[in-house]
């Protein structure tokens, strides 16, 4: 199930969490610095504390987190994201190409390499996802279920 961040409502978390998803998904989409810029009407921390308390009313709920990549942002700040999602618990990532949908939105600062997104998957796997989806191409529900399939197949 995809989701919002709720405004950080708790009650609209927790009645998600009563309809038992198998996987929650909540996109960060981009780093903390360009989060005012790319997504004014969210909030960087608040996202990362849904998965957290996520995480912890349900342990066992599979969660997992997107970033486009190609808005600006640096590689240790996405490295500084992946670890900010591991602290909140989130299992699963994706990592794709930014692509700028009209000419009224944030326009795209680099395309990534295919070598960068290997490289960017080897570090998420370092830092303990249990599956990473990287690469130009990828989108939020890039073979979700494939990613879903080996995260229960990693925790049996």
């Amino acid at each position: 199930m995809l989701i919002s961040d709720f405004g950080g409502s708790e009650t609209a978390l927790m009645t998600v969490l009563e309809t038992q998803p198998e996987v929650l998904n909540h996109n960060i989409e981009t780093v903390s610095r360009l989060y005012p810029e790319v997504r004014p009407q969210a909030d960087y921390r608040r996202s990362l504390e849904l998965l957290a308390r996520a995480d912890s009313y349900r342990p066992k709920l599979v969660t997992k987190s997107g970033m486009m990549l190609g808005l600006g942002e640096t590689r240790d700040e996405v490295l500084e994201a992946m670890d900010g999602l591991r602290a909140a618990g989130c299992d699963l990532l994706t990592l794709g190409q930014y692509l700028c949908p009209s000419e009224k939105h944030h326009p795209v600062a680099r395309y990534v390499p295919p070598e960068e997104f290997d490289e960017l998957k080897t570090e998420a796997l370092k830092k303990g996802f249990t599956d990473v989806a990287s690469g130009p191409y990828v989108r939020s529900s890039y073979k979700a279920e494939d990613l879903f399939k080996r995260a229960l197949a990693a925790w049996s």
